[in-house]
Formats: C-alpha cells, structure tokens, sequence
C-alpha cells in the first residue's frame, strides 16, 4: 500500500463497499422503512378509526422516523462539533417520549402493582440509561 492510502481516515471510506446504496441508504434499511410503513398503515387501518389508537400509531411512526433520522445525522457529525450535543439531545428526547408512549400503553392493560414496575422500569431506562449520553 501506498503511504496516502494509510494515512487516510477510517471515517472517510465506505463501511460496506459491497451494499448497494440509494439515496445514502442501504437496500436492507429501504426494506426495513418498508416494512414499518406497511405495518403502520395496517394498524391504521385496522383500528376501526379508533382516534387513541391511529394517534398512537402515527406518534410511534413518527418518532420512530425522526429518531433514526437523528442517528444517521449523529454518525455523520464529526466527533469534534458541537452539533453533535444537539443531536444527542433529540435523541435523548426522541427515546424518552417512545419509552413514555409504549410504557403507557403496556401498563394500561396491566394490574396496578405491575403497572408500578413498568413505569419504574421505563423510569430506570430514561433516567439511568440515557442521562449519561446527554451530559
């Protein structure tokens, strides 16, 4: 190998030459937004227009979108840019409302001492687990 080709930055090169690439996406994460969509749009369509439940849908969806948009912003980032502080945040915010969501969701059908668990458990998550990344 030449002395140019060492030197360079790993960031810089490809991570998967091979994959094919549309639009800076992958064909497997095209086929995974795919399947998100079909999904919800079933959901939606089979909640016999139930208002709580194409909101929560359409929240998810969305959240769900956002979030993985701010991870592909956040690899792309330089490690050194204090735009990356920012993008953490809204990962952290993005996260943290899912996590509010789905725990919601999950003890609404549980008894109430299991209901306790789930949201100290989605508790513990926020607060133990993303905190750190923020600060």
């Amino acid at each position: 190998m030449e002395q140019g080709q060492l030197r360079q930055p790993l960031r810089d090169q490809p991570q998967h030459p091979e994959e094919e690439h549309w639009m800076g996406c992958s064909l497997l994460t095209l086929i995974g937004f795919g399947f998100l969509t079909f999904n919800s749009g079933m959901a939606v369509y089979r909640s016999d227009r139930d208002l709580a439940a194409i909101s929560f849908v359409v929240f998810s969806y969305v959240d769900l979108v956002s979030l993985f948009y701010c991870l592909r912003l956040f690899e792309k980032t330089p490690p050194e840019s204090p735009r990356r502080h920012h993008i953490k945040t809204a990962v952290w915010l993005l996260t943290t409302m899912l996590t509010a969501v789905f725990s919601y969701k999950v003890a609404a059908i549980m008894p109430f001492p299991v209901q306790i668990l789930v949201w100290a458990m989605a508790a513990a998550t926020v607060l133990g687990g993303d905190w750190q990344n923020i600060w």
